[in-house]
């Protein structure tokens, strides 16, 4: 049988738009208020994709999830007609309003950590969506990251899908953000390296000072024992907390791998 590695690509949605939704974020934040350009934005997305299949690349795309999200602004007490809806929150409550208008599950490396049938107990490919508790616009993605992630890989004889962590601080998971693999050949058992943030349950490790670390020790050791992992293929590395004050806000900000690169 022959392995191969995917890319999967997420596309920009029609309510793109910069409004400084992710703190620690120092390009989000310096450019909130610009004008955003939705469909300019798919249409790029679109054609990076297009040139990465013609290089021969196995190529996927996730579709955007709905936005407005209304059920979310129904939860937090808005009524009415969905356009009453809206209108309400863009009124009474615009942060709220622009949170749920966010087009960021575009962002894949957040949607969910997966470890290849070399590397799981197993020898299913395993997917966990991110949680993504850190910010409230991204934590309305996870359930429909689950959906669309069970639907697209759907046989349960080769893929292994599980739930996303506890909706809490103490497990912060961001998913690929903060997860890489090496390896020889993607055929061949790797190694899974998992970034971390903080400690969650030991406030006298280190840790920022200035900006939120998103991920936490104990949501990638939670992962790793879901898939199936065996303890000597998996390494836990800190990020350093300076770093992450100076605005490198997950680990594939400064550092990305691809077999033993």
């Amino acid at each position: 049988m022959k392995q191969f590695e995917a890319n999967f690509d997420g596309l920009v949605g029609p309510t793109h738009n910069y409004a400084g939704l992710s703190v620690g974020n120092v390009a989000s934040l310096s450019n909130a208020s610009a004008s955003s350009s939705p469909k300019q934005a798919a249409k790029q997305g679109l054609r990076k994709m297009k040139a990465l299949a013609d290089l021969g690349m196995v190529q996927g795309v996730l579709a955007p999830q709905e936005r407005p999200d209304v059920t979310s602004l129904r939860r937090l007490g808005f009524s009415g007609s969905d356009a009453n809806v809206l209108a309400s929150a863009a009124k009474q409550a615009p942060a709220i309003f622009q949170a749920c208008c966010s087009a960021s599950s575009m962002w894949t490396a957040n949607a969910a950590t997966v470890s290849p049938s070399a590397d799981t107990e197993d020898g299913k490919v395993h997917f966990t969506p991110a949680n993504l508790t850190n910010k409230y616009h991204r934590s309305l993605e996870p359930q429909v990251t689950g959906n669309i992630l069970k639907a697209t890989f759907n046989d349960s004889h080769y893929f292994s899908h599980h739930t996303h962590l506890p909706d809490n601080e103490h497990f912060g998971d961001e998913g690929a953000a903060n997860h890489t693999r090496l390896c020889s050949e993607y055929g061949e058992a790797g190694v899974e390296l998992f970034v971390y943030g903080r400690h969650a349950f030991d406030h006298s490790k280190p840790a920022p000072s200035k900006f939120p670390a998103r991920q936490t020790l104990e949501a990638s050791q939670a992962v790793a024992r879901l898939h199936g992992l065996s303890d000597k293929n998996v390494v836990y590395i800190q990020q350093n907390p300076d770093v992450i004050d100076q605005g490198v806000f997950h680990n594939d900000v400064i550092a990305v791998g691809n077999q033993n690169v």
